[in-house]
């Protein structure tokens, strides 16, 4: 459709949206719009007949139309796939559940994010209900990372993020110091319906393609992260003293000569928690959980606080830690070091031998860690029972055991997915690819972390029911997608194991019992992979309602206010609530809550693109190198494949497979070539060979290796029609708005 008819189109069905259950006739919509030639009314006319045709008006009189709009506008987030196409995600509280589809052509200079407004077009698209954007209320972002391709008299910037379906225009005198081919942040400054591309400038250069800092600042940006403070944000943290006076202590509870200590990784520096522990009188044990009082540094209205907000946590990519809050605070004076006084605040329960709690005291404290545990030194403790407090890490350890066979008895899922880590030379170049394994160590801290959680979020719900109910934070996890659960079921069953998902119940157990028996085994991660993914995301809400992976009726996140905003949040609220305060606005914290919960998926988001970076890099020198691998997605253009040896995914592109013409069947979740019949399925193992990788694209691409078994099926295939097969598939160039990725 030419751009004219596109904007006369969207400029009828305006009239219509505005003018809604009224009949209306080519000359009143003409008036409306202002048209008076001749040449435009005729236009006009066959734009009427289109849109009836297409279901978007309806021709209720000879002559007279009226919009068969449902609703005449709807609000939401755009939510784009890599091929161009947008969903909308409608707000809360409209009178509508289902998502939009909005085509490439109904966009209207809409971003992937974007707050925008659609109106319905009347008829449905593959199933779902078309719409086309009116405006663009509030853009997710307008930075965008990318490499600058200069021509003669300008230039575009070609965007890393794979759901830009546009490059940025750059006027020649925009480019700042970036030079072509340089990898650099564009900000978009203008984009108009009329115009093909957005205008931007560049604001920052990073370096060169495929330079390892070039590439790692890339993807903290490219995910919306800054890479460095405010410096307002830096004076701030600098002129908060290390010093804790007498008169602070004295407000708090004082576990300084109480045995303290933490369990961290090796290479830690922030340390949000630790363990105290102490034998009472009776026998039974009275442990602390002590996290750092982040919120009594971090206050509202400074800074600091509107620094923390606007990234809402830490992100932890292969190479570094781009933390929440500034050096100063989260490795210094909020970092809970070994033999230095902090400040902390604590959930300190009393438990007996079996793990029952038998008192809960809340507050603000200090304490004085007498050691610090990596997690290899107190797993050494578990499995020897020697060492420096062995004694009391073994007691505390089979207490965290206790609690964690009672979690799964209630329903709790296991969901510990393998976590791919590097061994990274000087250069920062990958020498080594490993899963890291989680002991009993890990689980301790874990237990202990989820109790105080826990407890917390108990308080919190016990004020929430109260007379005067007070806003809290929560952490809350839905009920598994049934039909998501159905698909698993048949992916699991791919590899011989039966998964029940009759009822919520019979999934946690099923879903046990699967990750137990696949442990060690080849398809390890990729089954438990695609059981993360039919579970619903994890959320932070002011509305109180269950977590169900945990099998907790109440949860929040409090253990780690140096690396998560939300739990600052908890922090304030609960310290309040302690001192009899009245209840915090709830749309002020569930804004907050939606913020926090966006970002959390970023900061995800760019720590897999981190390992991606780098298990492309360390895939590089393997090219040409067969391996095994097991079939762990697929799409209209081709099959993901996971080499297990080294956990990565690449594509075989079905335009690489050679004996068909392969098309792929979302009905049956299938791969099958169209002469042959062959089928690829979810599970499958294939042998293939690495035949290139582009750590810029963070890209590996893989060719099917013809085993003796492909022979002959192709062979008994070629003699039964008597000649060779071959297949051919169209392909052609797309406009600048519209790259082929």
């Amino acid at each position: 459709m030419k751009k004219n008819n596109q904007k006369l189109h969207r400029d009828i069905q305006r009239v219509f949206a505005e003018n809604a259950r009224k009949l209306l006739n080519y000359k009143q919509v003409a008036s409306k719009l202002g048209i008076e030639d001749n040449k435009g009314r005729e236009e006009l006319l066959i734009a009427l007949k289109i849109l009836d045709r297409e279901g978007v008006i309806e021709e209720i009189q000879p002559g007279k139309y009226v919009a068969r709009l449902k609703h005449q506008f709807i609000t939401g987030r755009l939510d784009m796939t890599q091929r161009g196409q947008g969903y909308l995600v409608p707000d809360e509280g409209q009178d509508i559940t289902e998502d939009l589809y909005i085509s490439p052509d109904y966009l209207n200079t809409a971003l992937d994010g974007d707050k925008v407004k659609v109106q319905m077009m009347g008829h449905k698209i593959s199933d779902k209900q078309a719409a086309e954007v009116v405006e663009v209320l509030e853009r997710n972002r307008t930075d965008f990372v990318g490499t600058l391709q200069v021509n003669a008299s300008y230039g575009f910037l070609v965007c890393d993020d794979k759901k830009m379906y546009v490059d940025i225009f750059i006027p020649q005198d925009k480019y700042g110091k970036a030079k072509n081919g340089d990898k650099a942040i564009a900000r978009i400054v203008k984009w108009t319906p009329d115009d093909n591309n957005p205008v931007g400038e560049i604001v920052d250069v990073l370096g060169k393609p495929g330079n390892h800092e070039t590439e790692m600042n890339a993807i903290v940006a490219e995910f919306g992260f800054p890479l460095k403070f405010n410096p307002e944000t830096e004076k701030e943290a600098e002129k908060i003293s290390d010093k804790i006076g007498k008169d602070e202590i004295a407000k708090r509870r004082d576990f300084r000569k109480i045995l303290t200590f933490t369990i961290d990784p090796e290479d830690a520096k922030d340390f949000d928690d630790a363990i105290s522990y102490e034998v009472m009188k009776d026998g039974t044990f009275e442990i602390g959980i002590h996290i750092a009082d982040v919120s009594h540094f971090v206050r509202p209205g400074t800074q600091l606080e509107k620094e923390a907000y606007d990234r809402a946590t830490s992100v932890y990519l292969v190479d570094r830690t781009i933390p929440m809050l500034p050096e100063k605070l989260s490795n210094g004076v909020c970092s809970l070091r070994p033999h230095e006084e902090k400040l902390t605040f604590s959930v300190v329960v009393n438990m007996n031998e079996k793990a029952e709690v038998l008192d809960t005291w809340i507050g603000k404290t200090v304490i004085y860690s007498d050691r610090r545990f990596s997690y290899e030194e107190a797993q050494e403790r578990i499995e020897s029972k020697e060492g420096d407090l062995a004694s009391e890490i073994n007691i505390l350890n089979k207490l965290a055991l206790i609690l964690r066979e009672q979690r799964f008895k209630k329903g709790a899922i296991s969901f510990e997915t393998q976590e791919v880590k590097f061994r990274l030379d000087e250069n920062f170049k990958p020498t080594d690819v490993y899963v890291k394994e989680r002991k009993d160590a890990h689980k301790l801290i874990e237990e202990f972390m989820l109790l105080a959680n826990r407890k917390v979020a108990e308080y919190g719900s016990s004020q929430l029911e109260s007379k005067k109910p007070k806003t809290f934070v929560y952490r809350t996890h839905d009920l598994p997608n049934e039909e998501k659960l159905k698909v698993f079921s048949t992916f699991a069953a791919r590899f011989g194991y039966k998964v029940n998902v009759e009822s919520p119940k019979n999934v946690a157990r099923a879903l046990n019992h699967l990750l137990e028996e696949v442990e060690g085994k080849p398809e390890q991660n990729v089954l438990q992979s695609q059981a993360v993914r039919t579970m619903q995301k994890a959320m932070y809400t002011t509305k109180k309602t269950s977590h169900y992976g945990l099998a907790f009726e109440h949860y929040t996140h409090f253990t780690s206010p140096i690396r998560r905003y939300p739990d600052l949040m908890t922090h304030r609220l609960l310290f309040e609530y302690l001192h009899g305060d009245k209840s915090a606005p709830q749309d002020k914290y569930e804004e907050a809550c939606k913020h926090s919960s966006a970002m959390e998926v970023k900061a995800s988001d760019a720590e897999r693109a981190s390992i991606r970076y780098k298990q492309v890099e360390y895939i590089k020198d393997f090219v040409g190198t067969t391996f095994q691998g097991i079939i762990s997605g697929m799409s209209e253009w081709g099959i993901y494949v996971e080499i297990t040896k080294f956990k990565c995914e690449g594509m075989l592109r079905l335009t690489n497979i050679n004996d068909d013409y392969y098309q792929y069947d979302n009905k049956n979740q299938w791969i099958v070539g169209q002469r042959t019949g062959r089928k690829f399925q979810f599970g499958d193992t294939l042998e293939v060979v690495v035949v290139s990788a582009d750590i810029i694209k963070r890209q590996i691409d893989l060719s099917l290796l013809e085993t003796e078994t492909m022979k002959s099926f192709r062979s008994k295939w070629e003699k039964s029609k008597g000649k060779k097969s071959g297949a051919s598939k169209k392909s052609g160039g797309e406009r600048r708005t519209r790259r082929g990725r």
